[in-house]
């Protein structure tokens, strides 16, 4: 059928929704009550509406703003992934697909928000590292320790 909405165009945009009828198909066998199955259906349904709306907003300002919102979405999503592993609840090879999408939808977003504010800065790379990082006195992390 031809996009009616200019947001339908959007590559981005097409895959948001086939990520949420994938994810529609791992929640749908969870109870109704369970906390995860909202929160993931929640956030995969708000990578697709924060697209469409910024993608209907008039300054570069306002697009990027919605478009980190559905990136912030979509990560959401994939620790909501990691989360139902290490509870059991899903395994690494049930959500290993939906994470490949995710990590594909954040790429895409990065670019749109690029390409509607050339000067943002996403660094060298899409993830933040903590190579660096103490988060108390005396705290070493797991790779500082094997030195």
């Amino acid at each position: 059928m031809e996009p009616l909405f200019d947001h339908e165009k959007l590559t981005v945009y097409q895959r948001s929704i086939q990520f949420v009828s994938w994810a529609a198909t791992l929640v749908d066998d969870l109870p109704k009550q369970a906390p995860l199955r909202d929160q993931l259906d929640r956030a995969s349904i708000s990578i697709p509406l924060n697209i469409a709306e910024g993608n209907g907003k008039w300054s570069s300002r306002d697009r990027c703003r919605y478009f980190d919102i559905a990136r912030g979405s979509a990560l959401e999503c994939a620790a909501a992934l990691d989360v139902g592993t290490a509870r059991n609840i899903f395994t690494q090879t049930e959500t290993h697909p939906g994470k490949t999408q995710l990590a594909e939808l954040i790429r895409m977003l990065i670019g749109l928000i690029k390409a509607n504010d050339p000067e943002r800065d996403f660094g060298d790379s899409d993830r933040v590292r903590e190579d660096e990082v103490f988060y108390g006195s005396g705290h070493q992390t797991e790779d500082q320790d094997q030195d």
